[in-house]
């Protein structure tokens, strides 16, 4: 007899599809002739409080830290203890001989298994193997069985998981009780309250340091204004305008006058300019034309469908992901807790069998016109030797697409929730489509040794951008395109007239909730150009599992504030106060690149590139000396 774990009941009822068992559903598990199917209800385990270890460490007291216990402790949490038991009595029966661990395919699902398989104390002569699937479907489910792994093969995966969740058990305990104790009153009453605990998290109070320093930056902001020359070319009914920039031979060249390179101080310093340069001729430097083609974007990771919805939707990280696990388990999508944003070499290989099923079963009229026009004009949908397709740049699992199936389910969705399905259709049939081309022209001209210059860039083709932007496949009409583009270098013009643009510098944005979760996957870093993402993507803070629950934590204890309506971020008073006491005491958690280092060191123990007792040597010397600086100190 074979037992199958799932992470959450739905799940373990498409698992008893699949196996075809079609008896009724027990207390807490389903029994067939050969499978018998139970399921987790998220975390049935979770690690013990300090007291239980010691009934004195209940006490937030200096001379009991650093906490750092030699043997970890772990409890049944009593909300699950009925499941957790039915587990146990599952698992333990003399006549189940295999068991299937089909907890979600990444590191939390495999933490929550080897907690419960690790409480219960199974045998070792069970045979145990992991289930790895990237989606629902029947044909994954079956074929995940099929080539379950022996578990060990994911005992690295598994360190990293238990290193994840004591290095923020540790430093949670440890620096929130340090913090609270030192300046817990202090806090307290500047907030007028009876008292307070100061809540510090590897990767929450990171954030928190975000927000908070982007929100000073702006309320320290001070607009300057400053005055810019925009000079008018051509002959009065062919004209164009084109925009003055410094250069090393300019009259004004490094002088004090300037604000920056396209701009003066002062209004009267630009209208003195102007009267330098008035009635001379414009003379034509150089004239380049070029063709561009510019490619459909990568495909959705977590992250990134995590930003768009909010963009779109005005919707937070964590309902995005709520909607997307449900679109996963309804089959119409594939495993939504992904980094990567690329195909896998075998999964691009059946591609077309996730187009087919979108075009024969999706009633969108939209969509199949798409597809329609991919199949007239003959699209390639051979991805090998594109950029959508890197297995280098897959870890557990690859991009977020539809699977082509599970469509008796969509018509039982919400408006929103099908709004969002239909955004990733769209993504992955734009990335069949040819790439957007446009025509390019920039032109410099000089005034007396000054320069001027215009680009106009129209686009010829709109290609993937008919998907994506509902873009008309016809050329546009640029307006000054044909003008730019016949002008020959060397070529005198008249320079009709010139004036001062008042310009005015802008403080950097705030944060959204969309925003936020692309800044903690770059290590700090908002980076709007989703080009560059890509290029420097690296060990983000916090994972794409973890993310939108960390900032959903913030705002549920009151150190950040969320407007519903533009989901921007702010911080509050209180976490203004926390930020202050975390920059004087422990500075380093306020550190973007030190809490990506930290992640980058789980991900190198699931790798086996470091042992996990380095990773722990070092998580402990460090929270010991942090504790012993500031208990000095203090």
């Amino acid at each position: 007899m074979k037992a199958l774990i799932t992470e959450k009941p739905s799940v373990a009822m498409e698992f008893a599809k699949a196996l075809k068992i079609n008896t009724t559903r027990k207390n807490g598990y389903i029994e067939g002739k050969d499978w018998i199917i139970t399921w987790c209800v998220g975390h049935l385990v979770t690690m013990s409080y300090p007291e239980k270890y010691d009934e004195n460490l209940k006490r937030w007291t200096l001379n009991t830290l650093p906490f750092l216990p030699k043997e970890y402790k772990y409890e049944v949490i009593p909300a699950v203890e009925k499941q957790f038991n039915t587990i146990k009595a599952l698992l333990t029966r003399e006549d189940i001989t295999e068991i299937y661990i089909a907890t979600d395919s990444g590191r939390e699902g495999e933490y929550i298994y080897r907690l419960v398989d690790s409480m219960i104390g199974i045998p070792e002569n069970k045979i145990r193997k992991r289930v790895w699937i990237d989606s629902q479907t029947e044909e994954e489910i079956l074929k995940g069985i099929k080539e379950a792994k022996d578990w060990k093969e994911y005992n690295s995966l598994s360190d990293s998981a238990y290193l994840r969740a004591k290095e923020d058990y540790l430093i949670g305990i440890n620096f929130s009780r340090l913090l609270s104790i030192i300046y817990g009153r202090r806090i307290a009453k500047d907030l007028e309250e009876d008292r307070i605990s100061i809540s510090v998290g590897r990767v929450m109070t990171c954030v928190l340091g975000m927000v908070v320093s982007r929100e000073r930056e702006i309320r320290n902001f001070t607009k300057t204004k400053y005055y810019k020359i925009v000079g008018r070319f051509g002959e009065n009914q062919s004209s164009f305008k084109a925009d003055w920039k410094v250069n090393e031979n300019s009259k004004v060249y490094n002088l004090p006058v300037l604000y920056n390179d396209t701009g003066f101080k002062k209004e009267s310093d630009a209208k003195a300019f102007i009267n330098s340069i008035i009635g001379k001729k414009a003379k034509v430097l150089e004239v380049k034309k070029s063709k561009q083609k510019e490619n459909a974007p990568l495909l959705f990771n977590l992250a990134e469908i995590q930003n768009e919805c909010t963009k779109n939707f005005k919707i937070k990280p964590d309902e995005t992901l709520e909607i997307i696990q449900e679109l996963y388990e309804k089959k119409l999508v594939t495993y939504p807790r992904t980094d990567a944003r690329v195909l896998s070499t075998a999964i691009a290989k059946v591609i077309g069998n996730n187009l087919n099923g979108i075009y024969k079963n999706f009633k969108d009229e939209e969509i199949h016109n798409y597809i329609n026009k991919m199949v007239e004009e003959k699209y390639s949908t051979d991805l090998i030797k594109t950029k959508y397709v890197n297995d280098s740049k897959i870890t557990d699992h690859y991009a977020i697409i539809p699977t082509g199936q599970g469509f008796e389910n969509y018509e039982k969705l919400d408006n929103l929730k099908q709004q969002i399905y239909k955004l990733i259709v769209k993504r992955f049939i734009a990335i069949f489509y040819p790439p957007a081309e446009y025509s390019k022209v920039s032109v410099t001209l000089e005034v007396e040794k000054e320069l001027f210059s215009k680009t106009e860039k129209v686009c010829l083709s709109a290609g993937y951008l008919e998907v994506l932007k509902n873009k008309s496949n016809e050329a546009e009409a640029g307006e000054n395109l044909n003008l730019l583009a016949n002008l020959k270098k060397s070529q005198e013009i008249e320079a009709l007239d010139y004036e001062i643009k008042e310009a005015e510098t802008t403080p950097p944005s705030r944060y959204n909730s969309g925003s936020m979760i692309l800044a903690m996957e770059n290590a700090g870093k908002l980076i709007e150009d989703e080009a560059l993402r890509e290029q420097i993507k690296g060990a983000g803070i916090g994972t794409s599992a973890t993310r939108a629950e960390i900032i959903k934590k913030l705002e549920r204890i009151k150190y950040i504030d969320i407007n519903s309506k533009t989901q921007i971020i702010t911080p509050t008073k209180k976490g203004e106060i926390i930020y202050d006491i975390t920059l004087k005491a422990i500075p380093d958690m306020l550190n973007p690149d030190l809490t990506a280092s930290w992640e980058k060191g789980l991900d190198m123990v699931a790798k086996k590139e470091i042992d996990s007792n380095v990773f722990m040597e070092k998580l402990e010397k460090y929270i010991k000396n942090k504790i012993d600086r500031l208990v000095v100190r203090y």
